[in-house]
């Protein structure tokens, strides 16, 4: 198995752009919006409301969506402290369980966050719209300079930084902010079956480069290729997450506070992952493309880097050696399928996280208080990854008790956290500048953490 595999499920949440009222720091900006609102800020024109609420704690709908960050953010610690392989060979429990699905559940969630910082369920317009689009590019730039920052600390050996696509990720839904739930599910599905393709054409032509972390030196000394790598070619290509990002955002423009609506998402997940599998099994098998696929790929690589691809997945993107590794799913290869299945699980995940925050929230607080600080959380995992630590269920179990508890204590006396707060602060500037400009900003009367 390659090392870049062991390192392909790092992900990381949207920083913080809440309203001051919440009562919950959250990175993915989870208070729906009143109609119109922008992050909490009404649409042009709207005229001033009275003083801000008291602080409200979380509805129970949304600690779900806060919990199910907490399993994203945990299966992605896992892949990181526990081998992939088990002293037989199999893949592991913490592989098995996690590997191209906790990373594809942060990126779904970045996408419902993205939607309820930008009206919620009703799409921007207006300096609304350019209010969100400049904050959410703010974002985006904050956001890829702290990965580019972590770049030279960690190690390709230790992690695949995330937060550098994620950055490039944000700047490229902006196009899409104001997409109705139905316009970004097609968006979602168009990326799904052809950026795949789009990229294996553009990566056939490309000579392979080595697997770095990239840093803010690459920014100035090689900035096309930092963006050819950001876009194509690295760990989390963003012109292929972007399917991610669309269908989360698609989420968030849903009524989520319908249970009905949430039972549909789950079962749409579940039938999303279920018929992925078959198909691709079957392409596969009875339509004989893994035949196919196995003859072309032997062609240029050793059997043994094959079988690795197909179990563990590769880094990122799938091979170029044989255009049938499109029909496979294997973990993490960015394929139609995979993308197809992944979103397929990250929906299931996130449905039934929110049908248990409605009645088990205290269960969930822990999940949750760890889910409200992830950007912050996951940068310290990562630095806890590059250090001399041993791995193993050890040192997952210290972790992740040692976060946990941390935002526990934290989000009592604070609205966000550190760097939540320091991108939140900056983000918020801007947003405030674009509306104060027309004299169009308030703070909400009414709103809610998650």
């Amino acid at each position: 198995m390659s090392q870049t595999s062991a390192h392909q499920n790092i992900v990381a949440p949207l920083p913080p752009e809440v309203p001051t009222t919440t009562a919950a720091a959250l990175p993915h900006s989870c208070a729906p919006t009143q109609p119109g609102d922008v992050a909490g800020t009404p649409a042009e024109g709207t005229p001033a409301g009275p003083p801000a609420a008291a602080p409200r704690r979380p509805k129970a709908r949304l600690v779900g969506i806060d919990a199910a960050r907490g399993v994203a953010l945990v299966g992605m610690m896992s892949v990181h402290l526990i081998p992939a392989a088990t002293a037989d060979g199999d893949v592991s429990w913490a592989w098995l369980l996690s590997n191209g699905k906790a990373s594809a559940l942060f990126a779904l969630l970045a996408g419902v966050g993205i939607a309820f910082s930008t009206g919620g369920h009703r799409p921007p317009s207006g300096l609304a719209w350019r209010a969100g689009a400049l904050s959410l590019l703010t974002r985006a730039v904050i956001i890829a300079a702290i990965g580019l920052a972590l770049g030279y600390v960690v190690g390709t050996d230790d992690a695949a930084v995330i937060l550098a696509y994620y950055g490039v990720l944000f700047a490229l839904a902006i196009p899409f902010l104001r997409l109705s739930t139905r316009g970004l599910v097609v968006a979602a599905a168009i990326a799904a079956l052809v950026m795949p393709l789009v990229s294996y054409g553009l990566r056939s032509e490309m000579t392979p480069v080595a697997e770095v972390n990239p840093t803010l030196t690459d920014l100035v000394t090689d900035p096309l290729g930092l963006l050819s790598r950001l876009t194509l070619t690295g760990v989390f290509p963003a012109l292929v997450w972007i399917a991610y990002l669309l269908a989360g955002m698609a989420v968030g423009r849903a009524v989520l506070a319908s249970r009905r609506v949430v039972g549909q998402l789950t079962l749409i997940g579940l039938g999303l992952a279920l018929a992925s599998s078959l198909v691709s099994m079957l392409l596969l098998t009875a339509g004989g493309l893994g035949s196919r696929l196995r003859v072309d790929a032997l062609q240029t690589m050793e059997f043994e880097l094959y079988q690795d691809t197909l179990t563990w997945g590769p880094s990122g993107a799938t091979p170029t050696n044989s255009p049938w590794w499109l029909a496979a799913m294997a973990p993490h290869s960015g394929s139609p399928l995979d993308l197809a299945f992944t979103i397929g699980v990250a929906l299931a995940v996130l449905g039934a996280c929110l049908l248990l925050g409605r009645g088990l929230e205290p269960l969930l607080r822990p999940l949750a208080a760890a889910g409200s600080m992830t950007l912050t959380l996951y940068s310290v995992h990562l630095l806890l990854v590059a250090s001399p630590l041993p791995r193993g269920v050890l040192n997952l179990v210290v972790q992740v008790a040692v976060l946990v508890a941390f935002a526990l204590v934290w989000n009592r006396s604070h609205l966000r956290g550190p760097l939540e707060e320091l991108v939140w602060r900056v983000t918020d500037a801007v947003r405030r500048k674009v509306l104060g400009s027309s004299g169009a900003h308030r703070v909400p009367a009414t709103t809610t953490g998650s």
